[in-house]
Formats: C-alpha cells, structure tokens, sequence
C-alpha cells in the first residue's frame, strides 16, 4: 500500500488549500530576482505584526536554497515594525552551523550581519539544550494511532518545541520543498517538527516514515501519515503560524514557484509544483547508480539522501554508491548508530524487544539507508532488495562494521563508468528524486 492510499478523512483539513496562499510562477517557470523580491515584500507586508514577537525559522546549509533571496525583502517588511525579530536555522539534530557558515548562507560578511539584516538576532537550533526547549503538549495515544495509520499504539507524543518559535507572537517559516523520504514531500510544518523539536517528535515521525517505507512514501504528494502527526503538532504551537514556500531548481538559485500563507496552504501550493519539477522518470532499471553527493553533506546521516532519491531506479539486487570522498563520518550528532549498524525494517521490527529502546530516529535512518528487504529471525539471514556501498574518508573497518559495503573512492572513474549502459551517475545527488516510468502517477 502506498502512502497516498492510506490518506483518509482522519487528516482533515491538513491537506492544505493552495488556492488559499499567494502564488508566484509554476513547474515550468523561471522567476526572476525581481519577482521574487517584491512577492516576498508584498506578502510580508501585509501581515499584522506591529509590535509583535517575530521569529523566523529557516534552514540548513543541507538544502538548496538562495536564502538572501528571500530573507531580505522579509527582513525590509519587517524592519521597523516588529518588536522583536529572531531568524532560527531549523538543524532539527544536524550540526550547528558555524559563523562562518552562516555568513555564506545567509549573505553578509562574517561578523557584519547587522549590516545587511539590522535587528536580527540569528541562532541554530539547539535540540540538546533543555533550557531552549518548551513542552506544549501531548498528542494522546489514540490520535497518534489514528493518524499514523494504525501502525502505533499506546504511544503519545510529547511536543516540545525551541523557545523562541514558542514564544513569539508570529513564526513564519522561509524554506524550500523537496521531496522527503521521511515526510513524502518536505517543506511547511516540518521545519518545526522536526527542525526546531527534539528527539520524541522525531522518533515517533520518523519511525512511522521507517514502517511505511521510503519506497512507498518519498515524492507522494497527498498527506502523508507522518505530515498529519507533524501537523497535529503544530496545533499545539501558540504563535499564528506563516510560511513562505519555494520551489528551487536544485544545485542553483534558480525558483520555479513561490508561495506564501498558512502553513498547510502554502505548503501545498508549492508542493504541487515540486511533484513535477523534482522528480524524474527513468524507462529501465541501471544495475549500478552512483550518487556523487555535494559537499554541503557532511556526514552520512544527511548524504543519505543519495540513497533515498535513487534507490527507486536501481535494479533488483543492484548496486547504489554512495560516492563523497569528504565525508569522514557515519553521523556526527548519532553515534549511536554505529552500535546497530544499518538494516531492513524487518531486522529491528522481528527483534523489537532487542532494539525498541534505542532512538527510533536512529532505527529509521538506519532502515531508510539499507532499503527494502527481509529478515529471516530463524536464522538471522538479511536479505536487501539492493546493495549499498560508501566510496567516502570513512575507513573500511568503520564502514563494513556498520554493514555497508566499503569502496575506495580513487578506484571509481565517473567519466568512465557514465558509460556504461548499465551504469547510472547522477553528479548532484540529495535532492531530485528518480522513479521508474512505470511508478508514473495515472501511468
């Protein structure tokens, strides 16, 4: 069962309204500074914030995303008017962002950010600090049960959530859409559940995403279960909750769309877009596929995503490279995953008692990188639909003890091995989703 036949009238309204948000361009548009620039200052503008509490959440260097862009027409509509203005880089558990980091992304100078974002106050997301961190509520067992499909029971889930989204009188979120292995298509909510929450939140969202498959979930454009928990999360949020969507061509700062209103609403509108610009059909199945991951990856845990949007062209019993040889490290936030290593979802799920206590965020990264397969608890045989191979700076020993396949990277020729017919290179990987043209919607 796919993700978008478990959608049903439990999620309600979650579906969003495009026709709700304001809307600029479309999948087969390029817009301009310009345009973008003044529906940005346009739509920020109009918003009641005067003398309000203002915090905007944004994201990563991990995502595509030409923030400047953005933020600064935000920044001039709100400059002046606000009480206070916060930006918060939703880390969710990747790592801080460092001044120099920051500085790139954000587009000033390091140590002169007051110059071209007067007032700002920036800060990462800091998910292990319990005194950034307010508790919100409990989503009761049986509603997490409801929406997750049945697949969990007697499981609340706390929300907590950063302090500041908390405390403000207005969040607005400023971040691009992609499809999501976790979530289906990303974007919106999840920008506060899980880029400014902590591990309950995640373990719970994420766990379901391991249950239904990334398979089956990545790229599907209806609510999913697990945007309907996020989304009941953010029920529990106090501040009026705005996002400013974006869909932008990946490896540059060129957008196809722009949209901006209540979460829901405007996630949707620009969802609808991602679904045709981020997803590319392939005719056949390749027996190899390399994943040249961009360096903005720095450990596995987010270079991951190389899996998770190729897996779906690899053929059965194929293999998928993993190939970045800056990467040095398995996860620099998770250690605990070189305890369990990487695995099926039936490995964890026929030895639950085993494993039901680790971070089940850990336990779904780790399922979401092995892929579809089986585990035969008898005798303790794993079988995985494909084979998964790191061509990184991680050490052999390192990578073969996590149950992955170790390849040197300076063995690799990409030129050469683009070739192939029966090989498959995709130089940008993380971001564009590959399905088979037989996965097609209507096909």
């Amino acid at each position: 069962m796919t993700a978008s036949q478990i959608v049903d009238d439990a999620y309600g309204t979650y579906a969003g309204d495009p026709s709700k948000a304001a809307f600029l361009g479309g999948a087969d548009q390029v817009l301009t500074a310009e345009q973008v620039e003044s529906f940005v200052f346009e739509a920020i503008s109009a918003l009641d914030v005067d003398g309000k509490d203002v915090c905007l959440i944004v994201p990563d260097g991990t995502r595509t995303c030409p923030l400047p862009m953005l933020l600064k027409p935000a920044h001039r509509a709100l400059q002046g008017r606000v009480k206070s203005m916060k930006a918060v880089i939703a880390l969710g558990t990747h790592q801080a962002m460092d001044e120099k980091h920051i500085a790139r992304f954000f587009g000033f100078r390091p140590g002169h950010a007051d110059e071209v974002y007067p007032g700002l106050e920036i800060l990462n997301h800091e998910h292990h600090d319990p005194t950034q961190i307010v508790n919100l509520g409990t989503v009761p067992a049986e509603r997490v049960t409801e929406l997750s499909g049945g697949r969990l029971h007697d499981v609340p889930m706390k929300v907590e959530l950063n302090r500041h989204a908390a405390e403000a009188d207005v969040d607005i979120v400023i971040g691009p859409i992609f499809p999501h292995e976790v979530v289906g298509v990303s974007g919106g909510n999840k920008y506060f559940f899980p880029g400014l929450s902590v591990h309950e939140v995640i373990d719970v969202s994420h766990w379901v995403g391991a249950l239904i498959g990334t398979h089956a979930m990545i790229g599907t454009r209806p609510v999913s279960p697990v945007r309907a928990l996020i989304n009941e999360a953010c029920q529990l949020i106090p501040a009026q909750r705005y996002a400013l969507c974006f869909v932008v061509k990946s490896n540059s700062e060129v957008l196809h769309a722009v949209s901006f209103g209540g979460c829901e609403d405007s996630w949707a509108a620009c969802a609808d877009v991602t679904v045709q610009t981020h997803v590319v059909y392939k005719e056949k199945a390749y027996g190899t596929v390399i994943s040249v991951m961009p360096e903005k990856y720095e450990d596995i845990w987010t270079a991951a995503k190389g899996f998770y949007k190729l897996e779906p062209i690899v053929a059965d019993g194929g293999l998928l490279v993993i190939y970045a040889p800056h990467i040095t490290e398995i996860a620099v936030m998770h250690p605990g995953l070189k305890d369990i290593g990487y695995h099926t979802i039936d490995y964890f799920v026929k030895q639950w008692d085993r494993f039901k206590d680790h971070s089940w965020g850990e336990l779904a990264h780790s399922t979401h990188l092995r892929g579809p397969g089986s585990y035969d608890a008898e005798t303790g045989v794993e079988t995985d639909r494909v084979r998964v191979a790191l061509a990184t700076g991680i050490p052999r020993e390192v990578v073969e003890s996590v149950a992955l396949e170790y390849i040197d990277p300076a063995t690799l020729d990409l030129a050469k091995l683009a070739e192939d017919p029966d090989t498959f290179v995709e130089p940008h990987a993380g971001e564009v989703l590959y399905r088979l043209e037989s996965e097609r919607p209507g096909v």
